[in-house]
C-alpha cells in the first residue's frame, strides 16, 4: 500500500491575529518551534518508509512562501496545488485525489492539515497502521482524539461498535457540534467520544465514488478543475472557473456523515490544532510561573500567560492569565478565557477596510521582502531585500515615482533603455511611467531603501512587462 499524505495549507487562522494574517497565516508561521507548522507537518512524514512525497494544497497568493519552505527543509512535494479560491476541505481533497490517481490508481491518502501540533509521533504512526488496515477493506478513516478534557472549541465524534477484528477501531455513530461545557463535560465521562482531529485516511477512489453519490457537484468540478489545469513553474494550478463551480463544504459534511463506511480510529497523540492564542499557550513550554514568552520580553509578577514580542521590548507586571502579542503594526492583550472573541477584532478591521487582518508590514515575494519604514501624504518609505540571483519584474507605475538607495550588496537597475550597476551608498531614480526592474546579481543579499512619492502609492499600481514568476 503506497499512502500519498495530503497536506491541506488553506486558510487564515483568523483567531491567531495579529501574528496569523492572510497573507501569512498561521501554517506558515514558526509558532512552536523554529519551523513553520507547515515544516514541521511535513517533515513529521518525511522519513516514513511507507509514505511516499507529499502533495501539498495552497492558496495561489500563498504558492512562493510555501514552495520556499518546503525547500529550506529539503521535501520535495509531488505537487503543489493551487486553489483559485477557498472552498473548504472536501475540493481541496477532491482535486488532490484526482491528481493522484492520474500517478496511481490505488492511491492511499493521509489528509493532514498544515496547522496541527502531534507531540507523540509514534503513537501518530501507530493509529495510521491501524487506520491502513480498516482502509484496505474499503472503510474511510479519521482520526478521533482521546480527549484530555471538556474542550468546547472542538467538535467531536462518537463512536459505535467495534469493528470485527479491527485493532481498536470503530464505526461512527455519529459527528457532533462543538459543545457547551456542561454537554462536553457529558461526553468526557461516556467514553465514547472523541475530539474530531480533522485528519483522514483513505483511497483516492473510494472517497471519489463517495464523493460522487452525495455531492456530485464536487466531484465533477473538482475533476474538470484538474483535468483542466495546467503547470505553472513548480505549480500545479487547478482551472480557475472548474473548481470554483465546487460547492464550499468540508469533508465531514460532504462525505464523511453520509457514509456507511466511515471508521473512527482513536488516537492519544499529543494533538492540538493550535486554534486559539490560549491552545497555542497550552502547546509551549512554561517557566516556573506558567509563562511561555518569545521575544524581547520582561515579565515581573506574571503568572500562566503568553507574552510574545516581535519588534520591541514588551514589559509586562502583575497580572496572570493573559495574552499579550506584539507586532510592528498591532497589539493584542487579551484574558486567556476570551481568546475566541479575537476573531471579532479581524471582524471588525474588515468592516472598516483597514489592512492590519490582511499583511504584515514585512510582506514576502518570490524575489525576498519588503518592509513599509514610514508612511505619510504623497510618500512611502520601505526597506527592500532581494535575495541573491533574484530579480523583481520589469514593470511601470503610472502614478509614483522611485528613489532607491543602496544599503548593501549589488544592484543591477533597468531603467528604460539604461542599464546600470549600484553599490553601496549610491543611488538612482525611477521617474513616473518609466520601464525599471531591480536585480541581484551577486551572492550576497541586496538591501536598498526605496522612497516612493507621487498622488497613488498602492501595491495595485504596478504594470507588468516582464516576470520570471509568472505573475500577473
Amino acid at each position: 500500500m503506497k499512502i500519498y499524505p495530503v497536506i491541506l495549507s488553506g486558510g487564515a487562522g483568523t483567531r491567531l491575529w495579529p501574528l496569523s494574517r492572510a497573507v501569512l497565516p498561521k501554517q506558515l508561521l514558526p509558532l512552536v518551534s523554529d519551523k513553520t507548522m507547515l515544516q514541521e507537518t511535513a517533515l513529521r512524514v518525511a522519513d516514513w518508509p511507507e509514505l511516499m512525497a507529499p502533495v501539498v494544497v495552497c492558496g495561489n497568493e500563498h504558492r512562493f512562501l510555501v514552495a520556499e519552505q518546503m525547500r529550506e527543509i529539503g521535501v520535495a512535494p509531488l505537487g503543489i496545488l493551487l486553489e483559485p479560491s477557498g472552498r473548504n476541505t472536501a475540493p481541496a481533497v477532491a482535486a488532490a485525489a484526482h491528481f493522484l490517481m492520474r500517478m496511481d490508481p490505488q492511491a492511499v491518502m493521509l489528509v493532514l492539515p498544515a496547522d496541527h501540533v502531534i507531540e507523540n509521533r509514534d503513537a501518530f504512526a501507530a493509529a495510521v497502521a491501524r487506520a491502513a488496515a480498516m482502509v484496505e477493506e474499503g472503510a474511510l478513516a479519521t482520526f478521533g482524539i482521546v480527549p484530555q478534557g471538556p474542550e468546547t472549541g472542538y467538535g467531536y465524534i462518537h463512536r459505535a461498535g467495534a469493528v470485527d477484528g479491527s485493532d481498536g477501531c470503530y464505526q461512527v455513530d455519529r459527528f457532533v457540534e462543538k459543545p457547551n461545557r456542561a454537554t462536553a463535560l457529558e461526553f468526557l465521562r461516556d467514553g465514547g467520544y472523541y475530539w474530531n482531529s480533522g485528519m483522514f485516511l483513505f483511497k483516492a477512489e473510494r472517497y471519489l465514488a463517495e464523493l460522487t453519490v452525495f455531492c456530485p457537484e464536487i466531484a465533477a468540478a473538482s475533476e474538470a478543475s484538474v483535468r483542466l489545469g495546467y503547470s505553472d513553474l513548480d505549480f500545479c494550478r487547478l482551472h480557475e472557473d472548474s473548481f470554483n463551480a465546487c460547492p464550499s463544504d468540508s469533508i465531514d459534511y460532504a462525505v464523511m456523515e453520509r457514509t456507511e463506511h466511515a471508521v473512527v480510529v482513536p488516537a492519544d497523540i499529543g494533538w492540538s490544532d493550535v486554534g486559539s492564542w490560549s491552545a497555542l499557550w497550552d502547546v509551549q513550554k512554561h517557566d516556573a510561573e506558567g509563562n511561555s514568552q518569545r521575544g524581547d520580553v520582561y515579565l515581573d509578577g506574571v503568572s500562566n500567560s503568553l507574552v510574545r514580542a516581535e519588534s520591541r521590548i514588551v514589559a509586562v507586571v502583575g497580572v496572570q492569565d493573559l495574552i499579550v502579542v506584539e507586532t510592528p503594526d498591532a497589539v493584542l492583550v487579551v484574558h486567556k478565557d476570551h481568546v475566541q472573541r479575537v476573531k471579532q477584532v479581524v471582524d471588525h478591521l474588515k468592516l472598516n477596510e483597514r489592512t492590519e487582518h490582511l499583511h504584515h508590514t514585512k510582506v514576502y515575494r518570490p524575489w525576498g521582502h519588503y518592509e513599509g519604514i514610514d508612511a505619510g501624504d504623497r510618500f512611502q518609505v520601505k526597506r527592500i531585500t532581494v535575495k541573491p540571483g533574484e530579480k523583481l519584474s520589469l514593470q511601470m507605475h503610472h502614478h509614483r515615482a522611485e528613489h532607491w538607495v543602496v544599503v548593501s550588496g549589488t544592484a543591477r537597475v533597468t531603467c528604460g533603455e539604461s542599464i546600470k550597476l549600484l553599490s553601496e551608498n549610491e543611488s538612482t531614480y525611477i521617474p513616473i511611467g518609466m520601464n525599471h526592474r531591480l536585480e541581484n546579481p551577486g551572492k550576497l543579499p541586496l538591501h536598498i531603501i526605496e522612497v516612493q512619492s507621487g498622488s497613488y502609492l498602492g501595491e495595485d499600481d504596478i504594470v507588468r512587462f516582464e516576470d520570471i514568476y509568472q505573475r500577473a
